[in-house]
């Protein structure tokens, strides 16, 4: 009887240990049977033009869950990055208007989720205020910004430059792709490589697991925490630029979600919300992820509260199976 259930006991262990090594397995898996299922499901879903308009719905978060990695990975969590890009891709537009260089007009974007970025760190590094409290207040402050600046309008863009993520290609002559997808694939693959072959990589996964451990050893905690904000900061700068590629027009009212559906896609990703764990390959299977969900739910037709529901019962699940993970790798 005593062996019979210690079986099952080592492999739920091993299962765990498992997801923990490799938590980016879940949400791939995920992806193949929601894909599976919406193609069944819908005539249109499965689909060349189709799956290439997923993956650009996919940019403008999937660019946010970027970032956004990176502060949960030190045990942080970014409430404003999407209302940040909300105010850059304002003053960018508004810039342009006014006749400024597009790339003037792009740079001080860019410079603005910079700047919040080096705030929030700088709040949560001197003063040790909880990330959740500085980014909550930061969001409150630069959702009204946006309007204010908006004045109750969206503001169309017709640069060149602000657009230009959006240009259409065509690889091998019918896949349907956009210099936006290039770009988000690149800002992947250098995270990657920052994370995992550079010290400063390791000074983050560090941070994230203990950080009076990570300061024993050395490591300058305040300094890495600081630079994962000013890092995301940029990533959230040229996710405005996505956003104007994907819709040239910056309204103060887009991506009222984008925040929750930023940690969504990070936390389906594996990356755990204790920090410490995940990687930037998770992130990208969930961003898909909420992509499909969203895209497959429209086609089927259903209400766009439910998907939103949906949305937070997936970011609930994903939360429960990290949760237990964790559990069972500290027993």
């Amino acid at each position: 009887m005593t062996t019979a259930t210690a079986a099952p006991a080592r492999d739920r262990e091993s299962l765990g240990e498992f997801l923990l090594r490799a938590p980016a397995v879940g949400p791939a898996l995920a992806l193949v049977v929601a894909i599976v299922v919406f193609s069944l499901a819908t005539d249109t879903f499965f689909d060349l033009d189709n799956l290439s308009t997923v993956v650009q719905q996919s940019l403008v978060v999937g660019t946010l869950a970027l970032g956004q990695t990176l502060v949960i990975l030190i045990s942080g969590i970014d409430l404003s990055n999407a209302a940040s890009m909300v105010v850059a891709t304002l003053i960018m537009a508004k810039l342009a208007a006014a006749g400024t260089n597009g790339f003037v007009a792009l740079l001080a974007g860019v410079v603005l989720t910079i700047i919040v970025g080096m705030f929030i760190g700088g709040l949560a590094t001197r003063i040790k205020l909880p990330a959740f409290i500085i980014t909550l207040g930061t969001f409150t402050m630069l959702t009204a910004v946006s309007k204010l600046i908006a004045g109750g309008q969206a503001v169309p863009v017709t640069d060149g430059l602000l657009q230009w993520l959006g240009t259409k290609r065509y690889l091998f002559g019918g896949i349907p792709i956009t210099y936006g997808m290039t770009l988000a694939l690149l800002m992947y693959l250098g995270v990657w490589y920052a994370l995992t072959k550079t010290a400063w990589g390791k000074h983050v996964y560090a941070v994230g697991n203990a950080p009076e451990s990570a300061r024993l050893s050395g490591i300058k905690v305040n300094r890495t925490v600081l630079s994962v904000y000013i890092v995301a900061g940029l990533t959230f700068g040229i996710a405005a630029w996505q956003a104007l590629g994907r819709t040239p027009n910056a309204d103060p009212n887009q991506f009222q979600l984008g925040n929750l559906d930023s940690i969504t896609a990070v936390v389906l990703g594996g990356t755990s919300l204790f920090g410490g764990r995940g990687s930037v390959l998770g992130t990208l299977m969930g961003a898909l992820v909420v992509a499909v969900l969203r895209s497959g739910l429209t086609q089927m037709n259903v209400d766009g509260n439910y998907q939103d529901l949906a949305t937070g019962a997936l970011l609930i699940a994903a939360v429960v199976v990290d949760r237990i993970a964790r559990r069972q790798q500290q027993s």
